[in-house]
């Protein structure tokens, strides 16, 4: 079944030109030329696979699109590709604070868009390569099979490339992981982002996990490594093993 992608741009110019490249890739298309629209067509059943979303929009802005997208339980795993003439490095790291997937700056090349679309495609649809019921770690708890997140038995909401950062520590607990390797990992690469992007999510994903923060830890100038099983706890109850819980009864909202 093709993947529906959803362009959200005013500029008809553009929006024609990357639906036929889309629909020439053997994607189903959509598209809205304002926020509401926007909202109003990802909160369609089924919803689409990916949104294209222009930051600078009538009536309502790329950002707030965005915003409520990630507060919306229904709408906060959808990748986002944020698109838009504002190139500085404070409007990406405000777009990926936001929980973007992806900046593209126009002009950009429609062969590198397609590109990025089909990496984040890719690993949306393997399920993020990653399965295998459910983990906890102290506080945490982690269902790899449905995407949900526990601090404490309070769900912890992630959008879908903040739970795939967090799937590619945990399941290499102990083990450092370089920025490279979590950006060929997590991002995909054939997506040009730097290691900064790297950064600005683990900040963001410790600051959701709250007290579970603390089991990321950085190895300055090297990258990132979550907590293996023996990290000086002495408390055998606390005792920071990784181990599978069963599913059944658990995961209720």
């Amino acid at each position: 079944m093709a993947a529906t992608i959803l362009i959200v741009d005013d500029e008809q110019d553009l929006v024609d030109s990357l639906r036929y490249n889309l629909e020439r890739e053997g994607y189903d298309v959509l598209d809205a030329g304002d926020g509401p629209r926007a909202l109003e067509l990802v909160n369609r059943m089924p919803p689409p696979d990916l949104v294209l979303l222009d930051l600078m929009l009538p009536t309502l802005s790329g950002t707030e699109v965005c915003r409520q997208m990630r507060l919306d339980e229904r709408t906060r795993t959808i990748p986002v590709i944020m698109v838009s003439a504002r190139g500085d490095e404070i409007d990406r790291v405000v777009a990926f604070e936001l929980g973007v997937d992806d900046y593209v700056v126009k002009p950009f090349s429609v062969r590198e868009l397609l590109l990025r679309i089909r990496a984040i495609l890719r690993r949306q649809q393997s399920g993020d390569a990653r399965s295998g019921g459910e983990l906890t770690h102290e506080r945490l708890r982690i269902d790899l099979d449905g995407h949900w997140v526990w601090v404490d038995d309070e769900e912890i909401e992630l959008t879908a490339l903040e739970f795939r950062l967090l799937a590619a520590l945990v399941t290499r607990r102990g083990r450092v992981q370089t920025r490279d390797v979590l950006l060929a990992d997590v991002w995909g690469s054939e997506v040009d982002v730097t290691t900064r992007t790297v950064d600005t999510h683990v900040q963001r994903l410790r600051r959701k996990l709250g007290p579970a923060g603390s089991y990321i830890e950085t190895l300055r100038g090297v990258g990132y490594r979550f907590l293996g099983v023996d990290e000086g706890r002495e408390d055998p109850r606390r005792s920071g093993v990784l181990r599978p819980v069963a599913v059944a009864g658990l995961g209720s909202r």
